[in-house]
């Protein structure tokens, strides 16, 4: 039922406009919508609104929101008909709030067909235009499209499945006996029968390092994927982000901040190298040399993003490559250049690396990067590059 996809986009927009409905709040939203019904306009309202808000003020922003969203009955009628509905394309300031105007600003007017005798309600072309931005490469989008793709690569999660490490923790259905608490648990009674305490490995996701190139040759690239970072590190747990080009950059720090603008902006101040030349060797040597030992503990997972385009021409890169890929449990390589079908590893730097990863993706659009997001589901094996030709 497309009714629910509205819902989402409705919270979604309330949420952009600044009140704060997270997911739970839309799942008891859409069990409150099951038990009032929607029978009418009222009762949508009310049972939206008693789970969305939380305090008094809010609802000025819902009112305003809801009033353009489901603005009249006919388009809820044909949204119940499995057709998403869509927000005037220029609201009156009057009306509305900047807020709200911008928070709803995505939807797109579809002009009536005046060979028709029924007039067509306004309906949002998600469907197509969200397929067309994800397959759009980032360096041919235009600035609006990269707004739009920023908020869909927000969105995007690394399920990287958790691992069994050596430290143990308490567990009920454990299979190793815990014999110290077991006889603490003894001394606390004069039972009869002693219950045995048990415990089990502690399951914790591997470390992620990412090593982002910021060259100029990487330049459009670089900067969404520091929004894709920014996503991974709001997301979880030790997470490592490097930038390079001439030089090694940690910014694991910087993308900590939860607002992406401010976070970036930290970087931007940080980074002194951006759009300039590669020296992939130089940066890997001293990953390897300072940073190895810190983050690549517990089969951590690496992840380089980089064209392959070497400035030194592929000087000391074999060596590092190659102690980089036995430092850490799987290497990922993201190459905005596999986005083309008769792409050949020609390059010097290519020909050197490529032998000593795990695996080779293409990392140029969304749907590249939901790919990834798939590939590293549990169970799935990536498949190693094929070997270069003499």
């Amino acid at each position: 039922m497309k009714l629910a996809e509205n819902v989402v986009h409705f919270a979604r927009a309330l949420r952009k406009a600044g009140v704060p409905v997270g997911p739970d709040r839309v799942m008891d939203g859409l069990r409150a919508l099951e038990l009032a019904g929607i029978e009418n306009r009222e009762d949508l309202y009310w049972a939206l609104a008693s789970v969305f808000l939380s305090r008094r003020e809010q609802f000025g922003l819902f009112d305003q929101a809801f009033n353009l969203f489901w603005r009249e009955r006919h388009l809820l009628d044909h949204a119940l008909q499995g057709l998403p509905v869509a927000s005037p394309s220029n609201p009156s300031a009057s009306q509305t709030s900047n807020r709200i105007a911008e928070a709803l600003g995505l939807t797109k007017k579809v002009p009536m067909r005046m060979d028709t005798e029924e007039e067509e309600p306004d309906v949002l072309l998600s469907a197509s235009d969200l397929e067309r931005l994800q397959r759009r490469d980032f360096e041919t989008m235009t600035s609006e499209e990269l707004e739009q793709a920023k908020r869909l690569i927000a969105g995007l999660r690394l399920p990287i499945p958790q691992i069994r490490t050596r430290r143990l923790h308490p567990d009920a259905h454990g299979h190793r006996v815990d014999l110290r608490a077991t006889l603490r648990a003894s001394l606390r009674g004069n039972a009869d029968i002693i219950p045995l305490r048990r415990r089990s490995y502690r399951l914790r996701h591997p470390p992620l390092v990412v090593l982002c190139d910021i060259s100029g040759s990487m330049s459009r690239y670089s900067r969404m994927f520091l929004h894709f970072l920014h996503a991974i590190t709001s997301d979880r747990d030790r997470v490592h982000s490097f930038v390079f080009g001439t030089r090694l950059t940690n910014i694991t720090r910087q993308l900590r901040h939860r607002d992406v603008d401010i976070a970036l902006g930290a970087i931007s101040g940080t980074v002194t190298d951006w759009s300039g030349g590669t020296r992939i060797g130089a940066t890997l040597k001293e990953f390897n040399q300072r940073w190895s030992r810190r983050v690549l503990g517990q089969n951590a997972v690496v992840m380089l993003i980089s064209d392959g385009l070497d400035r030194d021409a592929g000087e000391d890169l074999t060596e590092q490559i190659e102690r980089l890929h036995e430092s850490c449990h799987q290497l990922i390589w993201l190459n905005p250049l596999l986005r083309f079908e008769d792409f050949e590893p020609k390059a010097a730097g290519v020909r050197l690396m490529l032998p000593h990863v795990d695996a080779f993706l293409p990392a140029h659009n969304i749907d590249s990067l939901t790919d990834l997001a798939r590939s590293l589901q549990p169970g799935h094996a990536f498949s190693r590059p094929a070997p270069l030709a003499a």
